[in-house]
C-alpha cells in the first residue's frame, strides 16, 4: 500500500482517542503554563542574551511559523496505530511538559525587554501581549517541537515515506525553532535548553523496538 494511503488509514483509526486526548491535554498545558507564568515559586531570572541573539532580526512573519506548532504536534499521535503507542506518546510527551513545568516553578526565568518598539509590529505585539516574557528556559515551544519532530520523521520511515516529506518534517521544525528567537519570545540560551530536553526525552521514549513495524 503507498505512504500516503496507510497514512489516511491511520488517521481514522481510534480517531475520538486522539480527538478527545489532545484536546484535553493542550488544554491541561495551557491552564498550568499560564498559572505558573504569574505565580512561580519565586521572581524570575533574566536570561543572559549571546551573540547569536544579535545575529537574528525581529521578523513578524515568523509568527504563523510560531503558532503553528500547536498543529505540528498534533500530527504525530494522530499517527498512530494503537493504543499502546498513543499512551506511551501520552506519557512521553506529558513526562517532556512536565520537566519543563517544573522548572518554570522552581527556577523561573524571563526573557529581558528588547529593545524594540512592539507598536511597529502589531501581529508580535498581539503575541506579547498574550504570552509574557516568563517561562522562558528551557524552551517548552522548541522542546516539544523537537520531540515531535523525532517521533514524525520515524512514523514517516514507518510508513516508507519518501525523501521530501522526511526534509519536509525537518524545515518544518527547524522553522518552529528559529521563529522563537525571531519573535523574541525566547533567546538561544532558551533554545539551547529546549533542544537538549526535546532530543533527551524523544530518544529515550523511542527504543529501536517501537514504531519498528508497519502497522
Amino acid at each position: 500500500m503507498p505512504w500516503h494511503r496507510q497514512m489516511a488509514a491511520v488517521l481514522f483509526r481510534h480517531f475520538y482517542l486522539k480527538g478527545i486526548g489532545t484536546t484535553i491535554f493542550i488544554s491541561l498545558f495551557f491552564n498550568v503554563y499560564f498559572y505558573l507564568l504569574k505565580n512561580p515559586a519565586s521572581p524570575p531570572t533574566l536570561m543572559p542574551v549571546t551573540w547569536l541573539d544579535g545575529l537574528i532580526g525581529v521578523q513578524p512573519l515568523a509568527v504563523p511559523i510560531y503558532v503553528s506548532m500547536w498543529v505540528y504536534v498534533s500530527l504525530p499521535p494522530a499517527l498512530l496505530a494503537t493504543q499502546r503507542e498513543l499512551w506511551l506518546y501520552g506519557a512521553a510527551i506529558g513526562t517532556t511538559c512536565l520537566v519543563g513545568l517544573l522548572a518554570f516553578y522552581f527556577w523561573p526565568t524571563a526573557v529581558p525587554p528588547a529593545n524594540v518598539d512592539w507598536s511597529q509590529f502589531p501581529e508580535l505585539n498581539f503575541l506579547k501581549s498574550i504570552d509574557a516574557s516568563g517561562n522562558a528556559c528551557p524552551s517548552l515551544h522548541v522542546a516539544t517541537a523537537v520531540f515531535s519532530g523525532v517521533w514524525l520523521h520515524r512514523l514517516l520511515r514507518r510508513f516508507g515515506g519518501p525523501l521530501w516529506i522526511l526534509a519536509g518534517n525537518w524545515a518544518w521544525c527547524i522553522g518552529i525553532v528559529y521563529s522563537t528567537l525571531a519573535t523574541r519570545q525566547h533567546v538561544a540560551l532558551d533554545v539551547a535548553g529546549g533542544l537538549a530536553l526535546g532530543l533527551l526525552a524523544a530518544g529515550l521514549s523511542l527504543p529501536h523496538r517501537v514504531l519498528g513495524k508497519k502497522p
